[in-house]
Parts: C-alpha cells; structure tokens; sequence
C-alpha cells in the first residue's frame, strides 16, 4: 500500500512539474504570436525566415551596386589644381591660368588659358599618368598636375 502512494505521489509531482512547463512555454509561445491572431508559430516563424532572404538579396544587391558606382567613380574627376599667372610684361594681373582635371590615375587633361592684351588663347593637352600624351608638357602645367594630385590628400 505505501509503495502505491508513493507512486502516485511521485506521479503527482511529475504531473505538476509537466504542468508547470507547459504552462511556461504556452504563455511564452502567446508572447510570440501576439498581435498575429490567426497565425501559428510555423506560420511566423516562415515569415521570418522569407523577410530575412529578401533582405539578404536586397542588401546582395545594394552591395553590387556600390561596388559599380565606386568603381565608375575612379573615372570622374577627383583631382583639381589651378595656376594663375602672367604670362606677358604689357598686360596686368594674373589673368592667364593653367587648369589640371585628373581622375584618380592621374588620366585628364590640362587646360591653359593665355590672355593678352590682343585675346585669349585657349590650348588643352591630353594626360595620362601624369604626363602629356601627345604633347609635352611645360614646366607650370607640371606644377599645376603636381598641385592637383596633392589636391586629394
């Protein structure tokens, strides 16, 4: 008879334990489904899962997108320097300049405006690398390419 009553105070206290738990996890899994009335955990949880693929495609995406637009970017012009100075005894001021425009390789062009007292002369020289290609280049556009890489830091 004693053995009896240990049994089922044992299976009692193994009933209560079980209760407990579930208790727990029900009231846990209430917390997650709450405000998704109709839904089941499943049906959250495979949401979850499908929002993080598009997100994981759309930020898949957004990164092939910046490396494009990083790498056009090398190409537009990164690099300015700019001299003025008077090229001539009879004209006054420093109307006369020098322009570099450089991408990040150093490829452009240099644009020389010489003003007189009889107009403006107007010459550009292709650069590559930092030199002239088809042109050599004077010693001021030099310093103007120089100034313009130096421009970036």
């Amino acid at each position: 008879m004693q053995i009896i009553w240990i049994v089922i105070v044992a299976f009692s206290i193994w009933l209560t334990l079980l209760t407990f738990f579930y208790w727990k996890l029900s009231s846990h899994y209430n917390k997650l489904t709450k405000g998704a009335n109709p839904k089941t955990l499943q049906v959250v949880l495979e949401q979850l899962l499908k929002d993080a693929e598009i997100a994981k495609t759309d930020i898949d995406f957004l990164q092939k997108r910046c490396d494009t637009i990083e790498k056009d970017g090398q190409t537009h012009i990164q690099k300015i320097g700019l001299l003025r100075f008077n090229p001539f005894k009879d004209t006054g001021g420093d109307q006369s300049f020098i322009l570099a425009l450089l991408d990040k390789d150093d490829k452009g062009v240099v644009i020389s405006g010489l003003y007189s007292r009889a107009g403006t002369r107007w010459y550009a020289k292709k650069v590559d690398a930092g030199h002239g290609v088809e042109y050599e280049l004077s010693d001021d556009e030099k310093q103007t390419i120089k100034q313009a890489k130096h421009s970036l830091k």
